[in-house]
């Protein structure tokens, strides 16, 4: 069986707990799309990781993690995280890598932070892990794929030569910056043949007879619904796509070999990076849900960066949860609320005097507001309880009154930052 887990929102709502939970009973954990420009913070026996290549289900020595050919591959950082992790105790995780997974270079790091500071104050917010350049060049054709580190050097070194003739010209003219050599870059992709060539497996075979066995298989995706390039808050998004359905491709699959998407929401918003945010909040009542939220505060995995906070977005979190194709929903930081007497949750967006539930295209959403309704708070701590019941009766009002505006199932209840904080739901017929 193949599985799912997912973002419905900005990315920042939990799926790396999900995914490090769900891997105890997964035999095969793949990453699908995405780099290392976002994390996820796992919290489990081992202490408190920041993963940002390696599957979320790393920390089960049963387990087998993949890095599929849709994801942008920073080879250095992949083998950091890797002695990272076994350095402090982690049995040596069980790795495999797509030939056909494309290779962040150096250079792609190099443009996207000259590419920021040309923007300056109109820049995209990028993490300057070289994500932007990099999808650029596998879309134009001139990336380098991880199965041609093994060409012939001539070969290889003449592909390089036509590659960055177009890359030096802007290098020179539009940043002022010294040129590539042919030389250096054929150097950094011996170096990431040597670090790689243990892991380079065809993957897509692989999962195919995997599935064949009656393996159990989940997909980890990176961020979530809204930055996605096709159905995001574009051109505030990231350049691969986030969707469910963009895991079978990612980790080279039939679609409909996916029986479950576990789609993941915050009981609050948050957001890392510039772009449309309706039910955005600012001050001292942000700063208070910034400081209480996640594990030690809401800042990025990733850049360290402070996150934007805002209540829960109904609008925004059904669209996420549809385009999707939630099967499930997971719902987490849920404790974080407990402080609060009451609790806005934004149920639809006013523009240009009409309210609206359904979420709009970019232009529209710069000019919505919020409209709110509040509901009582539970003001007292919920970590610690196994069994949805014994929540306040409050607490379960707001996941019932949520779970109906979204019209997807709350099936999980994550009420603390740890691997075995979670409480399981019946699904809700009324939202099937």
């Amino acid at each position: 069986m193949v599985r799912a887990v997912v973002g419905a929102n900005w990315g920042d709502e939990g799926k790396g707990k999900i995914t490090d939970m769900l891997g105890k009973e997964s035999d095969i954990i793949v990453r699908f799309q995405g780099g290392a420009n976002a994390g996820h913070t796992i919290i489990n026996d081992y202490g408190k990781f920041a993963l940002h290549t390696l599957p979320s289900g790393v920390f089960y020595d049963h387990t087998t993690s993949v890095i599929g050919s849709g994801v942008a591959l920073n080879i250095p950082v992949l083998f950091q995280e890797i002695k990272g992790i076994v350095d402090r105790g982690v049995p040596r995780p069980k790795i495999l890598v797509s030939d056909r997974a494309q290779m962040v270079m150096s250079y792609h790091i190099l443009f996207d932070k000259l590419e920021e500071e040309r923007l300056a104050g109109k820049s995209f917010g990028s993490t300057k892990s070289g994500i932007a350049p990099f999808y650029s060049d596998k879309y134009a054709k001139i990336g380098f794929q991880v199965s041609e580190l093994f060409l012939e050097e001539k070969a290889l070194k003449e592909k390089i030569e036509q590659v960055i003739v177009q890359k030096n010209v802007i290098l020179q003219h539009l940043y002022h910056a010294p040129a590539l050599q042919v030389e250096e870059i054929y150097q950094e992709l011996m170096e990431y043949k040597t670090m790689v060539k243990p892991y380079v497996c065809d993957v897509s075979s692989y999962l195919w007879n995997a599935i064949k066995e009656g393996k159990h298989i989940l997909l980890e995706g990176q961020l979530g619904t809204l930055k996605d390039p096709d159905h995001g808050i574009y051109p505030m998004v990231t350049s691969s796509s986030t969707l469910a359905a963009y895991g079978a491709i990612g980790a080279g699959i039939p679609p409909y070999e996916i029986r479950q998407i576990i789609t993941v929401c915050k009981a609050y918003s948050s957001a890392v990076g510039a772009g449309a945010f309706v039910s955005e909040i600012f001050g001292e009542e942000a700063d208070e849900l910034r400081r209480r939220g996640g594990d030690g505060g809401e800042y990025g995995a990733t850049t360290g960066r402070p996150r934007r906070m805002g209540w829960f977005d109904c609008v925004a979190s059904k669209y996420g949860c549809r385009l999707q194709g939630a099967t499930d929903v997971a719902f987490t930081v849920l404790d974080v609320l407990g402080y609060l007497d009451e609790i806005p949750v934004c149920v639809g967006y006013e523009i240009d005097g009409q309210v609206t539930t359904e979420f709009p295209v970019t232009a529209l959403l710069e000019k919505a507001k919020p409209v709110y309704e509040t509901l009582p708070g539970w003001k007292c701590d919920i970590r610690g309880i196994r069994k949805y019941e014994d929540l306040p009766e409050n607490c379960r009002n707001y996941v019932e009154f949520i779970e109906k505006q979204i019209g997807f199932p709350i099936t999980m209840v994550s009420n603390g930052p740890g691997r075995n904080d979670i409480i399981f739901r019946e699904k809700d017929v009324e939202t099937k």
